[in-house]
């Protein structure tokens, strides 16, 4: 593995990509991983997703989540290329200077895989499902092959993330026709970053509202997401069933009020003076 190095590195952020993403919710760097990098973990992380995905029927016979994706959480546990890569500090640096916090923990990490023919991703916002008491959530989203405009990069509302919870809906039919509604009736701008190079990489707010077409093309759009929180965080009420599926699966049921500091740190300031 020559090239996983890098991740130890520092991808200087661009001051204006900071304001852009403070003010939309949302924003890409571009080559935030190598292209030599992503070859060299792709078929790891590849492998990884094939063993821990969570829904085998065939596309056929799935639901409109089903279809959306190929999904396999926490990857990183497959094995030492993907445990390097989904926790590299290169990656959680960013999510910390984007958010102006001094350190994020893993939420958890997840590859989601839009098939050839693969189903649209319905609008939605991820924090809905998180017991967490901080705004500070952020989600990367890396593609590990090429994306044209054609398969599928997602698309944001901008600054969708100041107005927090916007309904109680997950990922579904429902939460498509409501959203998708939302969407028209206040006028949201939408914005998408693609096409992509392998290696490139969106963030975006918990909040932010955001959906992806289908894919129509042969090519699976292999992507890899990893979910940062603010260091310092605590657990907030499981007052939703998503939530408290999540509080079981990601926080290990700990108690509402309590210091959300049992997930791994993957960067904090005080290490910057360490980074090459």
């Amino acid at each position: 593995m020559r090239h996983l190095d890098e991740l130890d590195t520092h991808y200087p952020l661009d001051p204006a990509d900071v304001t852009y993403f403070r003010e939309n919710g949302h924003v890409v760097t571009r080559a935030l991983a190598t292209r030599e990098t992503v070859d060299e973990v792709r078929p790891h992380v590849d492998d990884a997703t094939q063993s821990l995905r969570w829904d085998r029927r065939s596309l056929e016979d799935r639901d409109t989540y089903g279809r959306a994706f190929v999904q396999a959480a926490n990857v990183h546990r497959h094995s030492p290329v993907v445990e390097r890569f989904a926790l590299a500090r290169r990656f959680a640096r960013v999510a910390a200077e984007l958010l102006g916090v001094a350190g994020v923990r893993l939420y958890h990490d997840q590859a989601l895989y839009k098939e050839p023919g693969g189903g649209f991703t319905p609008w939605h916002q991820d924090q809905v499902y998180w017991p967490l008491d901080t705004d500070d959530t952020i989600t990367m989203w890396m593609p590990l092959v090429d994306v044209p405009h054609d398969i599928g990069g997602m698309v944001f509302a901008d600054s969708s993330w100041r107005h927090r919870n916007l309904g109680e809906h997950v990922i579904g039919d429902a939460s498509h026709e409501y959203f998708e509604a939302l969407v028209r009736d206040r006028g949201f701008a939408l914005s998408s970053h693609g096409p992509f190079a392998a290696g490139d990489a969106t963030f975006h707010r918990g909040w932010t509202l955001h959906s992806a077409p289908a894919n129509p093309t042969s090519t699976m759009r292999s992507v890899l997401t990893v979910i940062y929180y603010a260091d310092g965080a605590r657990v907030g009420p499981a007052d939703h069933p998503a939530r408290q599926l999540d509080l079981a699966l990601w926080l290990g049921n700990a108690a509402p009020g309590s210091l959300a500091d049992s997930n791994p740190l993957l960067w904090h300031e005080s290490w910057a003076a360490t980074d090459r």
